[in-house]
């Protein structure tokens, strides 16, 4: 009975966690301080954070966030930044070296590109998190205005569609990690294997 008990409870604390998540506006550019919106959400939900931390939601994420969770407003806490209108990454292409440092950054995988090749931005997937700027070793990315309706989807839509860009990277990220594990397991079995039937 207690285990169903603590079962239920974790059920309703992953729910919340999700629907918070779901509320944030999925840039995972850790201005927050917390390495993207989901870790966000948990420290939210947990008590750990507060609601006002997030720079992109500004002011209408915080009330959206008060509302669900049935907290008073607050103003954006100045310490994690300021809410600026949304921005895009682009490339100065005849700058770019083809380094790939701002393709690892990149928690969308929003930008194009392989190694001593020059780099674009897809800018239909990119959230402006600015995270690919500082990595740059030849500063040749800028952050540009958009347009306004450039993409014609709404704030939920384009937050959705980031999210799954997000959650697809982690798990090939994830993959790439057990791959790479694997294949050091198989050569250490192969090298134990020879030097077993050298001795």
């Amino acid at each position: 009975m207690e285990e169903e008990f603590i079962n239920k409870q974790q059920i309703e604390a992953s729910t919340v966690i999700e629907q918070i998540n779901l509320l944030l506006p999925q840039t995972q550019c850790g201005q927050c301080s917390y390495k993207g919106c989901r870790p966000y959400a948990e420290a939210i939900a947990e008590g750990r954070a507060d609601i006002n931390q997030c720079p992109p939601g500004g002011d209408e994420g915080i009330a959206v966030l008060a509302d669900f969770l049935g907290l008073p407003f607050k103003p954006l806490n100045p310490a994690f930044g300021v809410q600026k209108p949304k921005q895009l990454a682009f490339i100065i292409e005849q700058d770019c070296i083809g380094c790939v440092k701002c393709i690892a950054a990149c928690p969308v995988d929003a930008i194009l590109g392989a190694a001593k090749f020059t780099h674009t931005v897809i800018a239909s997937e990119c959230t402006g998190c600015e995270l690919c700027v500082a990595p740059c070793p030849v500063d040749c990315i800028v952050m540009q205005p958009v347009p306004e309706n450039a993409d014609n989807l709404s704030k939920r839509e384009s937050s959705a569609l980031a999210k799954r860009r997000y959650e697809a990277r982690e798990l090939r990220k994830a993959q790439e990690a057990e791959e790479k594990a694997e294949r050091v397991r198989q050569k250490k079995a192969a090298l134990a294997k020879k030097l077993t039937s050298i001795n």
